[in-house]
């Protein structure tokens, strides 16, 4: 027995908009967070955005997580003395540089400038969501200097670490000096070095502002910048509480 089949060319679907027909819409975000095609929705970018940074983060923490175990191990081993042919402890507790204490304020204020800055873009992301981009105030869109505040005192602060360094070297601590030296140095350069790459991100959110790109993009970049600062400043607080306290 003989088939017969046709075929249909099916267009794009249509809604009924009257007599006529259109486009079903297509809901994602366009560069202001509002909708358009192909892109995902201001919420959406910034959930992706924070989740990034969680993975980023967590070798991160599992690396201060192996310097601190070393630490606190290191201190209860002894040493073989080849002049004696003993086990001696060779720990001498390293006296920390008041300046340590001024640095940890001035992160810790910088931090406050961060959160400023975030929940400003923040709010002006979400008002660009809601109408036309030019008609969000100016200073809502992110023109206040509590960004460029944190930046100056990120820098402040690693200035600061720097000179904590030459007042140890002052006293007699290099890196090589004892092993509670070495450690000293370890987790403050370290914690130093991961800072720098939150100054380098302020730089670039702060381009983005003198540029004027869309103002949902400049809120994700300050947004994850701003919570890595804080994980950054909490992470000082915790290095600067051990040395002090677990020496």
């Amino acid at each position: 027995m003989a088939s017969f089949s046709t075929t249909a060319t099916l267009g794009e679907p249509q809604v009924s908009r009257g007599d006529e027909g259109g486009a079903p819409p297509i809901f994602g975000g366009g560069g202001d967070g509002r909708p358009g095609r192909g892109l995902p929705d201001y919420p959406t970018r910034l959930r992706r955005a924070r989740l990034g940074l969680l993975v980023a983060l967590t070798p991160v923490l599992m690396l201060f997580v192996s310097f601190t175990s070393a630490y606190v191990v290191r201190q209860g081993l002894p040493t073989l003395d080849p002049r004696t042919n003993q086990l001696v402890r060779d720990w001498i507790p390293v006296k920390l540089p008041a300046l340590l204490l001024v640095n940890t304020v001035v992160l810790l204020l910088s931090s406050v400038g961060m959160e400023l800055a975030r929940r400003q873009t923040k709010l002006a992301a979400v008002a660009a969501t809601a109408r036309p981009a030019k008609e969000v105030p100016l200073s809502a869109e992110g023109k206040t200097p509590w960004l460029a505040m944190t930046i100056a005192l990120g820098l402040l602060f690693l200035f600061g670490q720097w000179m904590a360094w030459k007042q140890l070297a002052a006293n007699g601590f290099y890196v090589a000096t004892t092993p509670s030296s070495s450690f000293v140095y370890l987790l403050t350069g370290a914690h130093a070095v991961h800072l720098m790459g939150g100054v380098l991100a302020l730089l670039v959110a702060g381009l983005f502002v003198l540029l004027r790109r869309p103002v949902t993009t400049r809120s994700i970049v300050v947004d994850v910048t701003g919570w890595y600062w804080h994980f950054m400043a909490a992470l000082w607080v915790y290095i600067f509480a051990l040395l002090e306290l677990a020496r």
